[in-house]
């Protein structure tokens, strides 16, 4: 990595720290000025790199764009509160989109860097376990609850992510595996917090996930 993207990428911590703490304090202002600072000091990070590919890196930068999106829906429409009003989940439906926008460029730029059989294999049987153990429970959830119509969207959304994870693990890249992975684990833990059981703990354990997620996959350009 490049001295400039080191600085960068502690910058981008400090960020993510008072994320956390701004979920772990539910103080609104810190959350709002350290949530898209964070993404957007990984977006920096990717810029600054000394990429191994530069069209990997710039579908991965698609990809943080989009996320970035994502993040300020998210915020706004409370990404894990399991009741909500319409507008509510009207910037939820946003955040949605746009994450999974992101996703489609992760699993190009991944595709980009280049895929082995036998890890994409093992990354397909890791996914396809997580559905039937995790992904099912909550799109169930969502088709008992209160919005029952977002049931189509969410298991779309999971089958986007799914399709990432099994390409990190095809790159046979440890950090796109282990990024892509707390990607799924921090979308699961939003399904679950909003559609299944509300954990009081869930809310800084998304944001954390989340942040190990991205981090390692724009690390993985290196």
């Amino acid at each position: 990595m490049t001295g400039l993207a080191w600085v960068l990428l502690a910058v981008t911590g400090v960020f993510a720290v008072g994320d956390w703490v701004s979920r772990a304090t539910e103080n609104r202002r810190l959350e709002f000025l350290c949530k898209p600072a964070t993404t957007i000091g990984l977006l920096a990070v990717a810029l600054a790199l000394d990429p191994a590919d530069a069209t990997t890196r710039t579908w991965f930068v698609v990809a943080l764009v989009f996320s970035l999106g994502g993040d300020v829906a998210l915020m706004i429409g409370g990404d894990a509160e399991p009741e909500s009003d319409t507008n509510d989940e009207l910037w939820f439906m946003l955040g949605l989109g746009s994450f999974l926008i992101g996703h489609l460029a992760y699993i190009v730029g991944l595709i980009t860097a280049g895929i082995e059989g036998g890890p994409l294999a093992v990354g397909i049987v890791v996914v396809l376990v997580a559905m039937a153990v995790v992904g099912r429970r909550v799109v169930n959830g969502v088709r008992t609850g209160d919005e029952p119509a977002l049931a189509v969207p969410v298991a779309a959304y999971m089958t986007v992510i799914s399709v990432m994870v099994a390409c990190a693990f095809g790159t046979a890249s440890a950090l796109a595996i282990v990024g892509a992975s707390f990607f799924y684990l921090s979308d699961a833990l939003i399904g679950w917090n909003k559609f299944v059981k509300l954990y009081a703990w869930g809310s800084v354990a998304i944001m954390v996930t989340y942040h190990l997620a991205q981090a390692g996959l724009v690390l993985s350009l290196t």
